[in-house]
């Protein structure tokens, strides 16, 4: 059984400037019901932000980029032979190779074509699918090895400054790795406690339940669903989209790979609206065969509280109590987004 379980608080103050009227602010703790994770949905403000120049943010960047048509063959590391025979993997104008930076012993970054800028609402669905399937054809080939380390096959997606990205080119960052990270490890502990417990799997329930009553439900695209989060990471809310049936990424069909694309795009027009330009996007994946967990992932903005002051939207809180901070109800949040899902398109 899902619990969405939250604390309701109340702040009051006095104010100066209206002869001390007394005012009530609300807030609140939430729950997430599969780890306990605890998420602050209080400081609120309009979901509103200003876009930067992205003229003079882009301005001589490509001259420089390691991820441009000119460079990247050029410069970018390969992988050995017995990883990947030719040393890169290569999709027309995209290219998969070594991260130089790597998070674990089998770490690559995929470029998403030529094109060294390209904003939110043009990245396009096709162009993300194309990208999804180089990543799966470097998770195969390391399971045709029987690589070790290839247990969790994971895509991470960091877009524009505020994510964290160092580059604006659109690239992916992509691992395969034995140690499932933090989060992810939190949540397969919990869901196999929550099957041996119920005799069900968690997101199974929570697809049923979230769907029932349809407060955070945005659509569903072929067999993925996709919601508002009930307890947030990020601080204009975040989109969680399930795959029913599939409990590790290999497992993913062309045609979900496809739907995921599609999905991402229109959280993407979603939070453009907002003036939001940049987010973080993860793969959360179970092991071959584990039947407590399905494939699920995160698409979470990004902002800066402060365009100009480049005030970002982590602080302490976030970064040193690992308590999320949400600037809005994620049903709120769910009611801007859903008509984007709603869309033909």
């Amino acid at each position: 059984m899902i619990n969405f379980e939250s604390v309701q608080k109340e702040t009051v103050i006095l104010n100066p400037m209206k002869n001390m009227e007394r005012k009530t602010i609300a807030s609140e703790i939430r729950m997430d019901p599969l780890t306990g994770r605890s998420a602050r949905i209080c400081h609120f403000m309009k979901l509103e932000w200003e876009k930067p120049d992205f003229e003079k943010l882009i301005a001589g960047a490509g001259k420089f980029c390691p991820f441009c048509p000119d460079k990247v063959m050029k410069i970018t590391p390969c992988f050995p032979e017995e990883i990947i025979l030719e040393g890169r993997l290569v999709s027309d104008d995209m290219v998969l190779f070594p991260n130089l930076a790597p998070y674990e012993s089998i770490s690559a970054v995929a470029t998403l074509g030529g094109r060294h800028y390209i904003p939110m609402t043009e990245i396009g669905s096709e162009r993300i699918a194309r990208a999804f399937r180089l990543a799966m054809n470097f998770f195969r080939r390391l399971r045709d090895i029987r690589h070790p380390e290839a247990i969790y096959h994971l895509i991470n997606w960091n877009y524009m400054p505020p994510s964290g990205s160092s580059l604006i080119h659109p690239h992916l960052q992509i691992f395969s790795g034995s140690f499932a990270p933090n989060l992810m490890r939190a949540e397969l502990a919990a869901s196999k406690i929550y099957m041996k417990t119920n005799g069900t799997n968690y997101w199974d329930d929570l697809v049923r339940t979230e769907t029932g009553h349809g407060r955070r439900f945005l659509g569903k695209i072929g067999r993925i669903s996709w919601f508002s989060a009930y307890a947030p990471l990020g601080v204009a809310g975040d989109v969680l989209a399930v795959a029913d049936n599939v409990r590790s990424t290999l497992e993913l069909t062309d045609d979900d790979l496809s739907d995921i694309a599609d999905g991402l795009t229109r959280a993407m027009a979603g939070y453009d609206k907002m003036g939001i330009y940049s987010f973080n996007m993860n793969f959360f994946t179970g092991a071959e065969k584990d039947d407590h967990t399905r494939f699920h992932l995160l698409f979470s903005p990004r902002t800066f509280f402060n365009q100009a002051l480049g005030t970002p939207d982590i602080g302490a809180i976030q970064r040193l109590y690992n308590e999320s901070v949400c600037m809005a109800f994620p049903e709120d949040i769910a009611g801007m987004l859903k008509p984007d899902f709603q869309s033909e398109k």
